[in-house]
């Protein structure tokens, strides 16, 4: 029968055990959803970039006066646009984003300005509204799948403020460069800054020659929007793969020690059911010497018994002395 303590250990290596399926479980689930959305992240990202670069070149005259080029005046609010997850379990992956954000609203304020929170994600909104920090929106549900109608929707939000009283927005997420590699970003988001080019030749330093029709100004303004929209759904399609990469690693680490959890505690387990043993067989030699010691002086009080003169009374003086 096993003691207390083998008992205890049994039932620790049981509890670890199931808990290393679960995280085993876990970080195949991630495994098979990273590579799509590594591959999603890799598909968007060509596309905002040469966006980007063609509003520039659009903008570089100067001659459009949309409310999304505005220059920063550096008087009004800065929002700042936050890229989190739904769920934990993924490393270091929210609180490096997180504390990024962090800095950010302590640099508006040691500015003497005010900041606008957007926040992505459930453990964004969880952190920042437990700590009552200002959040003007949030937007949970869809960190591991977004799509481009959740992009619209903040867009919108923050193309709204940007045209109200905010002078800049940055955007802060996590930068998907491999399966081993992430990157905490801080992007200034709006206003565009139309400062550089793609289309400017770094050796001559050349501007290329684009022609637009119907008219470049109309295709700015239309463009404008998706640019936002664009920008948007790639850093959170960024964000996805480098949620899902982080909960992969994150899960096989777990599972790695659990492992390592369950080996120690087995040869605890195995220590312990050696010493019961041990003891087990020491109470048996114990109690088997301690039988034959009593058998022994048994069998000495029945020789002495048996020694002894049964008729004392026939062999002493009285009987020799007394004659007629």
């Amino acid at each position: 029968m096993p003691g207390a303590q083998e008992r205890v250990l049994r039932r620790r290596i049981a509890s670890v055990q199931n808990t290393k399926k679960i995280t085993r479980a876990m970080e195949l689930i991630a495994a098979t959803r990273v590579v799509k959305a590594q591959q999603a992240a890799n598909a968007a990202r060509p596309y905002s970039e040469h966006i980007t670069d063609v509003i520039r070149d659009l903008a570089s005259g100067g001659a459009v006066n949309h409310p999304l080029l505005a220059p920063a005046t550096g008087e009004g609010r800065v929002a700042i646009v936050v890229l989190s997850s739904d769920r934990g379990l993924a490393g270091a992956y929210n609180s490096s984003v997180i504390r990024a954000a962090e800095r950010e609203i302590m640099a508006v304020r040691s500015e003497g300005r005010d900041y606008a929170l957007v926040v992505i994600g459930r453990k964004a909104e969880t952190y920042f509204s437990f700590r009552n920090y200002d959040i003007e929106a949030s937007y949970t549900g869809f960190s591991e799948k977004p799509t481009y109608e959740n992009a619209r929707e903040i867009a919108a939000k923050v193309t709204e403020l940007f045209s109200g009283d905010v002078d800049r927005v940055e955007l802060v997420y996590t930068r998907f460069v491999s399966m081993g590699s992430q990157d905490v970003t801080v992007r200034r988001f709006l206003p565009l800054n139309t400062g550089s080019s793609s289309g400017v030749d770094d050796k001559t330093g050349a501007s290329a020659a684009f022609e637009f029709e119907p008219s470049g100004r109309t295709v700015l303004e239309a463009l404008l929007p998706r640019y936002v929209e664009s920008r948007l759904f790639a850093a959170m399609l960024d964000g996805a793969a480098s949620e899902l990469s982080a909960r992969q690693r994150a899960m096989k680490s777990a599972t790695d020690n659990a492992q390592e959890l369950i080996i120690k505690l087995s040869r605890k387990m195995n220590q312990a059911r050696q010493d019961a043993i041990t003891t087990e067989i020491m109470e048996i030699i114990s109690g088997a010497e301690a039988l034959g010691s009593d058998n022994e002086h048994d069998d000495n009080l029945i020789l002495d018994h048996l020694n002894a003169d049964p008729f004392p009374g026939l062999h002493g003086p009285a009987a020799h002395g007394h004659t007629r």
